[in-house]
């Protein structure tokens, strides 16, 4: 019967080590930190999004003729001149961009730690282990 991640591994590839408590605590960390990469790449993802609809508003009020434009602030509009409303877009797109580069550094931060439990697991299992994405 195959696994749902391959094949079956051969006999010879087969490792019998014990899996000790040290073993099993790296084993959860990897999985933790991976189940936390998926998130930030989601967030990371979602806030970029916002961030181009964010610079598309922008970029519409500067072709604007200088008069009041309706703001959606909540679930209400407000009138604000041109002026305050692309400060406030860019005042937002600042934040999210700080944002996302927080989250582009964390993501960065768990692939290096990733890479170190793959090494100790890898050394420790061979190909007893999968820690790759498909």
């Amino acid at each position: 019967m195959a696994s749902s991640a391959g094949a079956i591994l051969a006999p010879e590839e087969e490792n019998e080590a014990d899996v000790r408590r040290e073993d099993q605590e790296n084993i959860n960390k990897f999985g933790r930190l991976n189940a936390r990469l998926y998130e930030v790449r989601a967030e990371r993802d979602d806030l970029k999004k916002n961030l181009e609809q964010i610079e598309d508003a922008s970029t519409e009020l500067m072709m604007g003729d200088g008069d009041k434009v309706s703001f959606m602030l909540g679930g209400a509009f407000f009138e604000v001149s041109e002026e305050e409303a692309t400060e406030h877009c860019e005042t937002e797109a600042e934040k999210m961009q700080g944002v996302v580069d927080t989250l582009e550094v964390e993501e960065e931060d768990i692939l290096e730690q990733q890479k170190g439990l793959k090494t100790v697991l890898y050394a420790r299992f061979g190909k007893s282990i999968n820690l790759e994405d498909k």
